[in-house]
């Protein structure tokens, strides 16, 4: 691993450092966790399988007017979203300096503009923020710190500040990883928030994404279908396995 980089170790945070394998630049917190990775020969992609399933609100809003994403990660979902919707605006709140720094020099994060705005700040400061209340289509939240042992924020309370966030129709999609012990703490907390919470099962390294709506959807699978293969002509993402992973879980749910 490479040696931490004076602009990236800012005292106070964890350094953020890279390594580089088979055309693939991954970040990570001073430790061996993978927190994030780029393709380099397709920097504006998603290159892991369980940051694209963040994406899987795109099944339910096609035109996302404002999308706030709750630590950033290598800002693979940042840079998607500020690009391929061109008329969302972009927020991100991310507490660790040496992760802004190192994104913008070395996973292509763009500057700060009328659309994109990435703050060095709490995720429980910009949810409990009142300007923020009723204002997302889409709230993205990956929460780890250096140790992945799991979501930093998991309480009731952040989760039910996640959904007064939203406006009605509003979906949160969140990372829930680390011990098994987290999974059910955090699947209480979200379904005291929302009207309906979704697990897709695991497809890395216990990484579970959960797809939550502030009002329950009317789910018409044959029309999600059609969503899907829309969306993997047009963002190459493979969202038909989104489907199939809502379907499993309303059939074992039913």
């Amino acid at each position: 691993m490479s040696s931490p980089d004076p602009r990236f170790s800012a005292p106070g945070h964890p350094p953020a450092t890279i390594t580089e394998f088979k055309g693939v630049r991954f970040l990570h917190l001073g430790t061996s966790w993978v927190q994030g990775a780029m393709r380099l020969s397709r920097p504006d992609a998603i290159e892991l399988e369980y940051v694209q399933m963040m994406m899987m609100w795109m099944l339910f809003i096609e035109q996302p007017r404002r999308i706030a994403q709750l630590g950033l990660g290598s800002g693979a979902l940042t840079k998607f979203c500020y690009q391929r919707f061109p008329q969302a605006r972009v927020s991100v709140a991310e507490l660790n300096p040496n992760v802004v720094a190192i994104n913008r020099a070395l996973f292509g994060l763009p500057p700060n503009d009328a659309r994109l705005d990435v703050r060095e700040m709490d995720a429980l400061d910009f949810v409990n923020d009142p300007a923020n209340r009723g204002q997302l289509d889409v709230l993205q939240v990956d929460l780890y710190d250096e140790e992945a042992r799991g979501p930093v924020l998991d309480t009731p309370e952040f989760y039910q500040a996640c959904a007064d966030c939203l406006k009605d129709g509003g979906i949160m999609t969140a990372n829930v990883f680390g011990d098994f012990s987290n999974y059910d703490k955090n699947l209480q907390a979200m379904e005291s928030a929302f009207d309906s919470v979704v697990w897709l099962p695991e497809v890395h390294d216990a990484n579970i994404v959960v797809i939550a709506f502030k009002n329950s959807p009317q789910v018409d699978f044959a029309a999600l279908y059609k969503r899907a293969g829309d969306i993997r002509r047009e963002f190459n993402l493979p969202a038909k396995n989104w489907v199939n992973g809502l379907k499993a879980w309303m059939h074992d749910h039913a």
